[in-house]
């Protein structure tokens, strides 16, 4: 049987995962226009600096800092970010960023994969119009990026001052 769309795309991003060179958790995109991978990115250390595995150790692992919080820490560019980075923005406009992540001790999908907040920005300002994020071996999350421009996460650190 064969394999429906959205899925196989989700299995690229998770096969550009395994390039990832984080220690905590792994995470691979790909953004795709018109049936066409435009681009793909997986989270590691900028160009020309060492990786988390290479020096054996995460920051933000020793320090038990929890996912979401003091990302200033991280050695890492997010898979996100890597994607859009390596494209044109005339090439990616309009089109869909597949995302995957495992948990790096088990190999297990995260299921709570969603972009970050900064993520968020880089991806509504690069004009792409939807995410999908894997979930589950065959179960993802389908968001458009017009519902993360009128609920600006933004605003709430506002309302909690």
């Amino acid at each position: 049987m064969r394999k429906d769309k959205i899925n196989y795309y989700l299995d690229i991003a998770d096969a550009v995962r395994s390039r990832s060179t984080c220690l905590r958790r792994q995470y691979g995109a790909i953004i795709v226009r018109n049936d066409e991978i435009v681009s793909t990115g997986y989270n590691g250390a900028p160009r020309g600096r060492k990786n988390c595995d290479d020096i054996g150790t995460c920051a933000r692992e020793v320090l038990c800092i929890p996912r979401g919080e003091r990302y200033e820490l991280c050695r890492s560019v997010h898979a996100e970010a890597n994607a859009i980075i390596s494209a044109a923005r005339k090439d990616i406009l309009g089109g869909t960023l597949y995302l995957v992540g495992r948990a790096v001790g088990t190999g297990d999908f995260l299921s709570d994969t969603t972009p970050c907040s900064m993520c968020r920005r880089l991806i509504i300002n690069a004009g792409i119009s939807r995410v999908i994020c894997r979930t589950g071996e065959n179960e993802f999350s389908d968001t458009l990026i017009d519902e993360w421009i009128l609920e600006d996460d933004s605003l709430q650190a506002l309302d909690d001052l």
